[in-house]
């Protein structure tokens, strides 16, 4: 076999990985990639796992697992060298950042992070799908059952306990255990009032919050020079924590065909936030079609909503909303991929 395309291709990847890390206001993990493309071998088994990697490295998300692993090190206390590095810490420069990724590349227990690619919950989307739900709330006039879709942790479950600052739109409900004040251009959403009377979600691999391992891996996956993330983060996992959400183990069309359809006197709102994506492709389509079919069957009294915050061909993600009946689709916002911006449209 010849590995010099192989390893050019892994060393590539880290690169790519590098140039979205900087593009999403995070430096400091895009210099950790950049340098870990170039400087791991062979010489550990955490170098050679990553080397014969035989999928495509940016869509496995190996940088990120490797980084995630190195980051969950950090935080544990397990690389003191490497961690007196990292944010808040000054990296020192180049050559000390690379002498101490270099030593800790050797550490044997980053190898089963490179077992599963990232999963994170990025809590800040809410503001997005919030917005989305006051759309959904004024339409309708009804009390929201939300099914959400690739749901994680299930953090966003809980979006309508946050408080928020949508442009002149303040939400806030009694005890919040944080605030989303995203950038906001254009007018504010419907200042509707969001009633949610059910709440579930599904996931292959659902992040059971009650288990500190669980905890540290997701907190692991978020880039640690950005602190506000790192801290949002962590609020809402306490706060999930003192009142959990029903997660589902399972495949997403399973479960939205046996789980989704019409109820008299509730909005039944279906939703996903940068996870469609990953879905496989027969997936998609049984989640689309069922809910086509189940938007035949609603009524003005048991409205059916899919709300959609995902890549969809354009630079930013976009915030899509079907409602049925009528079926009519709107584009209601371009938003920051983490949440961070927010231009609204409807």
């Amino acid at each position: 076999m010849n590995e010099a395309p192989i390893r050019a291709g892994i060393r590539a990847g880290f690169a790519s990985q590098a140039d979205w890390c900087r593009r999403l206001g995070a430096p400091f993990t895009a210099r950790v990639c950049d340098m870990l493309g170039q400087i791991i071998d062979r010489s550990t088994a955490t170098g050679r796992r990553v080397l014969d990697w035989t999928g495509d490295p940016v869509a496995d998300a190996l940088p990120l697992r490797l980084a995630g692993g190195l980051n969950a090190r950090v935080r544990s206390g397990g690389l003191p060298e490497l961690a007196a590095l990292y944010p808040p810490h000054d990296h020192g420069g180049g050559g000390a950042l690379e002498t101490a990724l270099a030593a800790a590349l050797a550490d044997p227990r980053l190898l089963p992070w490179l077992d599963s690619a990232p999963q994170t919950n990025e809590v800040a989307r809410s503001a997005v799908l919030v917005a989305g739900l006051l759309v959904v709330a004024e339409a309708t006039g009804l009390p929201l059952a939300l099914f959400e879709l690739g749901a994680s942790a299930g953090l966003n479950l809980r979006l309508d306990h946050y408080a928020y600052r949508l442009g002149t739109l303040d939400l806030a409900p009694p005890g919040a255990p944080l605030t989303l004040a995203p950038t906001w251009d254009g007018p504010p959403p419907p200042p509707a009032t969001i009633r949610v009377v059910g709440r579930r979600g599904v996931d292959l691999n659902p992040v059971d919050l009650t288990i500190a391992a669980a905890r540290d891996r997701l907190l692991a996956y978020v880039w640690p020079e950005q602190r506000e993330r790192v801290a949002r983060l962590e609020q809402a996992i306490a706060a999930f924590v003192a009142d959990p959400v029903a997660l589902d183990r399972d495949d997403a069309a399973d479960w939205t065909e046996a789980e989704v359809a019409p109820t008299d006197g509730v909005a039944t709102v279906v939703f996903h936030s940068i996870a469609f994506q990953y879905f496989p492709d027969a997936t998609k389509a049984r989640v689309a079609a069922h809910l086509e079919a189940a938007g035949a069957a609603a009524t003005a009294d048991a409205p059916l909503a899919w709300l959609r915050y995902e890549f969809d061909g354009d630079t930013l993600p976009t915030l899509r909303l079907r409602l049925w009946p009528g079926g009519d689709d709107r584009l209601l916002a371009h938003a920051h991929p983490h949440g961070a911006t927010i231009q609204w449209l409807a």
